[in-house]
């Protein structure tokens, strides 16, 4: 059982710490120190990819249009991550967006990562593979590895017992009417490259079928093949997990009777593309991704992990059943954090905090200075009607975001939840007064305006429930909270492969400045 008491409220009085900000009061729990809750790695994060390295875990997903570039994270014991950073701070010279699907490998000290992503000069997806000898550092893009037909995606590489290593990709454009395959072939020794002919993976009857989110493994005499199929993304998902043995790396693969092995249940929905992970002790585990039922895309495909098992017959099986798990036995022993995590940040450092993202196309001018965020309007040529956005994922569906602004920057300055240029809810400090926005199909409008209180400092409040239903307010005290038009229901805002984004806004001319001193992001 677990027991949280919890207090989410602010004022205007000077900052000594994180817990005198008042956003967020902490937490008590009590909870099984054996046990651990689905998801691991709460909110929007796709497509994971795990390794271990020495005694550390590091964990890699889908960024897609945000920036920075695919987040990382580590761990020590599966259940408690820390995100450290991104692969790439900037965009790649030869990319322009759709960073999907990541690949996370280690060999003799270098960490790999291939990726996908949209090629600029043509707006087809490819592989890209980039190095690093500390992903803290970040990693250094090696160009593109593979490219094929109309789309390749989903990088993967396996190495067989002769030290062959193999890369697989999904493959759109193999020829007209052909459906969709996975196919592999040889690399390089320094897995920078490929080698040899490819080769179809996976066929039923002698037809291909139609897959991705590939995962090869060896487990015994058999290469097993782990893939997800159906549907990803978005309201009418009907992703599943399924997986096939061969003989030989080649094949021919044999779906297993029990095909599929993970689907959805009544908490979670749609579950897959993840990476198979064997433990030091041989045991096996499955981080993936999946949407909670109830809050959906509001939350996006979040970091999920259960445990794998190998039955008699040398079939793998997951040990919580068919459907996602929503506890199981910590790999470890080692109790979970509480979860989901307030977010605070009184920008008191030098440099933004990790868990800030922003649309890749509409980069912030950002600046750290004398305990204070100054957003700069982006240079972008192509303004978005919703303003210039910095934010972060949401780890649950009730919240409430809080800003302490002050009113001398040159911006239009507040808070929105973003899901791209196009759909976005605001409410911002206007020479109007208090305006609350919305941009749906890149069109904008208003809904509700409020006189503009006087002082140099205001607190504006977003609070969400359900992921969509979204109510704004301000206050001179952070006590007393006057309501600004009223419940909006921001069901248009996620777009279809990720969640919204929720955090800071500001509007004007490119280098209006808006200045921010603290912000908070509570969970109920």
């Amino acid at each position: 059982m677990t027991l949280r008491l919890k207090k989410c409220a602010f004022t205007l009085l000077p900052v000594l710490s994180f817990a005198s900000l008042g956003f967020c009061g902490g937490a008590l729990q009590a909870q099984a120190e054996e046990t651990y809750r689905n998801p691991v790695i709460a909110g929007d994060f796709c497509d994971p990819s795990v390794i271990l390295v020495g005694d550390t875990y590091y964990a890699v997903g889908t960024s897609s249009e945000w920036a920075p570039f695919y987040p990382i994270y580590t761990s020590k014991d599966l259940v408690n991550w820390e995100q450290i950073g991104p692969v790439f701070a900037k965009l790649p010279e030869w990319a322009s967006g759709s960073f999907w699907a990541p690949e996370l490998y280690h060999r003799n000290g270098i960490f790999y990562v291939y990726y996908t992503a949209r090629r600029k000069a043509d707006n087809v997806s490819v592989i890209g593979v980039a190095t690093s000898d500390d992903p803290r550092k970040g990693f250094t893009d090696r160009g593109i590895i593979r490219e094929w037909g109309s789309e390749a995606i989903d990088g993967f590489v396996f190495r067989d017992d002769d030290d062959k290593s193999y890369f697989s990709w999904k493959a759109y454009g193999l020829e007209k009417n052909r459906p969709v395959s996975l196919l592999a072939c040889e690399m390089s020794d320094d897995l920078l490259k490929l080698t040899g002919e490819p080769f179809e993976l996976l066929q039923a009857d002698g037809k291909p079928i139609s897959a991705e989110g590939q995962v090869m493994a060896k487990h015994g005499d058999w290469y097993y093949l782990f893939y997800s199929s159906k549907g990803c993304c978005g309201r009418g998902c009907d992703y599943q997990l399924e997986v096939a043995r061969a003989k030989s790396v080649k094949g021919p693969w044999e779906p297993s009777p029990a095909n599929p092995i993970l689907a959805g249940g009544d908490e979670w929905k749609c579950p897959g593309h993840g990476t198979l992970l064997t433990l030091p002790d041989k045991r096996s585990f499955f981080l993936y991704h999946a949407y909670n039922a109830k809050e959906n895309v509001y939350t996006g495909r979040q970091g999920m992990l259960d445990e794998l098992v190998w039955q008699d017959n040398g079939w793998p099986m997951f040990a919580g059943g068919r459907s996602p798990s929503t506890t199981a036995v910590s790999p470890f022993g080692k109790r979970q954090a509480p979860s989901p995590a307030d977010f605070v940040d009184s920008f008191d450092g030098s440099k933004l905090a990790p868990a800030w993202q922003w649309d890749l196309q509409r980069e912030p001018v950002i600046k750290i200075a004398d305990g204070a965020l100054h957003l700069g309007v982006s240079d972008a040529a192509t303004a978005s009607p919703a303003g210039t956005f910095l934010g972060v994922r949401v780890q649950k569906g009730d919240y409430t975001l809080t800003a302490t602004i002050d009113r001398s920057g040159s911006a239009q300055e507040g808070l929105a939840i973003y899901g791209e240029a196009k759909s976005a809810l605001a409410l911002r400090i206007e020479d109007a007064g208090l305006v609350v926005s919305q941009v749906e199909k890149g069109q904008a409008k208003q809904l509700a305006t409020a006189a503009l209180p006087e002082g140099k400092k205001l607190q504006l409040r977003m609070s969400v429930r359900e992921g969509r239903l979204i109510r704004f307010s301000s206050s001179t005290d952070g006590q007393e909270w006057k309501a600004i038009g009223e419940a909006i229901d921001g069901a248009f805002i996620p777009p279809w492969d990720r969640a919204p984004r929720v955090g800071l806004v500001v509007a004007g001319k490119p280098g209006d400045t808006g200045i921010f001193d603290s912000v908070g992001l509570c969970y109920e």
